[in-house]
């Protein structure tokens, strides 16, 4: 059953493009994660934080993927990572257009 991971972190920048240019090979791997289905990336400038909304096909490779870059994000020297996996109400997703299904 797919699930919805979200993770959150301080965030200092860079911001905008530099964000896009600095990040983008990142990006592009992440697609490589197992299970990985989606990202939406979130950045709040104003209160210096960053993270993601995920949509991983099973609880299993998400809580796998939720390790791997809350290590990588704690080797960068970033604190405070809150990471939460939810289950999905698909019947009322579905009702205000949400892509949850899994290709």
């Amino acid at each position: 059953m797919a699930v919805i991971l979200q993770v959150d972190f301080p965030y200092a920048g860079p911001f905008d493009q530099r964000m896009t240019e600095q990040l983008s090979a990142l990006a592009a791997s992440i697609n490589d994660e197992p299970g990985m289905v989606w990202k939406v990336w979130t950045v709040n400038e104003q209160t210096q934080e960053a993270g993601g909304v995920y949509l991983f096909d099973h609880q299993a490779n998400a809580e796998a993927y939720l390790a791997m870059h809350t290590a990588r994000l704690q080797q960068m020297g970033v604190q405070g990572i809150t990471g939460k996996v939810f289950h999905i109400n698909e019947a009322l997703t579905a009702i205000n257009h949400g892509p949850v299904k899994p290709a």
